[in-house]
């Protein structure tokens, strides 16, 4: 059953469950391959040049850009990834029906990340293992700030940090959106993602331009960021050595001081699970950033409680799973 129909490509009697099933045993087992991209651009790519060139259209030559130029860049983004995701679904729905729904189930897949960041996360513990100059190298390929500042401890903690908040915004939120709304939402959530991640900085530049940017990320991780908690707390239930009372405590209490409207809920989950402390000040771009401590637990995370927090992870990753399975076979 479609939640909502006709914005999917796969046929009625699959349904988006099913495929979006699909998609995360496809993205679980092979993550992103590599080899093709050499070949052809990742989506995600395609979303950037998209946007960097309406950017490069809207952005005044005398670098004063208000919000309404930011606004109508959104707009514009939306308006043609949207459209392309219906595109999409109409041409998968001219196809035989198995291949129609095998077909949507690859290009969902390569919107989703959750083998990318295990795999990512997982080189930071073992280049931390070997020392902190690898574990710096490692860490700068997941996380904005300058991880020349950062300790042993800073890496680990960044490392962590990163797992969580990014199940929620490459696992959960895409799985979320396109239950919802089909290849459309999908492609809309990940459209406002990346515009997010271009623009919604608090610099000079796009303090201002990139105010509506910032704040539709927040509105749409919002339902994710609060149902990715609530996984995790049910993931230390089954994992030895957390604690799920103490996760959700931890949830309750610190979740609404981080300076992310978003982001507080996944770290503090992850960070009462295992009994760390996460966030706290760190540098971004050479400017100190002041965050507040999610946990009251251990700040000197080193490879080890990375390996934990990736275990918490897959942990998580099942009982995702399992309730599209369920979703699935109602």
């Amino acid at each position: 059953m479609m939640l909502i129909p006709n914005l999917y490509g796969a046929p009625e009697s699959v349904g988006p469950a099913l495929v979006l099933l699909a998609a995360l045993a496809l993205d679980a087992a092979i993550g992103d391959p590599n080899w093709l991209y050499r070949w052809l651009p990742h989506p995600v790519a395609l979303l950037g040049r998209l946007i960097g060139g309406i950017e490069a259209g809207l952005y005044p030559s005398d670098g004063i850009a208000g919000r309404s130029r930011g606004v109508l860049l959104v707009v514009l983004t939306l308006a043609i990834v949207v459209g392309v995701g219906w595109a999409v679904g109409a041409g998968l729905r001219m196809l035989d029906g198995n291949w129609s729904w095998a077909a949507e189930a690859v290009v969902v897949s390569t919107l989703l990340a959750f083998r990318g960041l295990y795999d990512h996360v997982n080189r930071v513990a073992r280049a931390l293992g070997e020392g902190l100059a690898a574990g710096r190298r490692a860490v700068r390929e997941i996380v904005g700030r300058d991880p020349e500042s950062l300790d042993a401890a800073g890496v680990g903690r960044a490392a962590v940090e990163s797992l969580a908040e990014n199940f929620s915004d490459g696992v959960v939120a895409p799985a979320f959106w396109y239950l919802l709304f089909g290849l459309p939402g999908l492609f809309a959530y990940k459209a406002i993602n990346t515009l997010d991640s271009m623009v919604g900085h608090e610099t000079d530049r796009y303090r201002h331009f990139g105010w509506a940017a910032a704040r539709l990320d927040d509105l749409v991780n919002l339902p994710a960021s609060r149902l990715t908690a609530a996984i995790f707390i049910c993931a230390a239930l089954v994992l030895p050595k957390s604690s799920a009372p103490r996760a959700a405590r931890t949830v309750m209490r610190d979740a609404w001081r981080h300076r992310s409207a978003n982001a507080g809920w996944c770290e503090a989950a992850v960070a009462g699970a295992l009994d760390l402390a996460l966030g706290g000040p760190r540098l971004y771009g050479g400017e100190p950033v002041e965050d507040a401590w999610m946990g009251s637990g251990r700040k000197a995370v080193g490879a080890p409680d990375i390996r934990r927090a990736l275990r918490l992870y897959l942990a998580a990753g099942a009982i995702v799973f399992a309730l599209i399975a369920g979703l699935a076979a109602i």
